[in-house]
């Protein structure tokens, strides 16, 4: 099962508005302690390769790396749970220690958690 700071591809249909939707690469940022659990579903980050600059908190750059093969935005207003039956595969590859960080600030940012 995914580990945080992975990041999967996970088939996100069907969606609902402006959720994203069809099969597509998430970042997994559930603590590693829920994970570990075995819990049934993860909370997860989608990303899109439709780039917009200068968006954040919403969205934060991922330059392509390992398996992911474009750069794409992480869509931070569009955190969610799913479960793990959605995950596909194996990981794409690892966020790193600071994009994490930087992940972990916006969603502070987005949801208005104090820290």
């Amino acid at each position: 099962m995914p580990d945080r700071g992975e990041v999967w591809l996970a088939n996100l249909d069907p969606r609902r508005g402006t959720e994203p939707g069809k099969t597509r690469p998430v970042l997994v940022v559930q603590s590693q302690a829920l994970l570990d659990a075995g819990h049934p579903s993860t909370i997860v980050v989608p990303l899109t390769t439709t780039l917009v600059d200068d968006a954040q908190p919403l969205r934060i750059r991922v330059r392509r790396t390992g398996r992911l093969r474009r750069d794409s935005d992480l869509l931070i207003d569009q955190l969610r749970a799913i479960d793990n039956r959605r995950l596909v595969g194996r990981p794409l590859c690892r966020a790193s220690a600071a994009l994490m960080a930087r992940v972990g600030d916006a969603v502070r940012d987005v949801l208005d958690l104090v820290e």
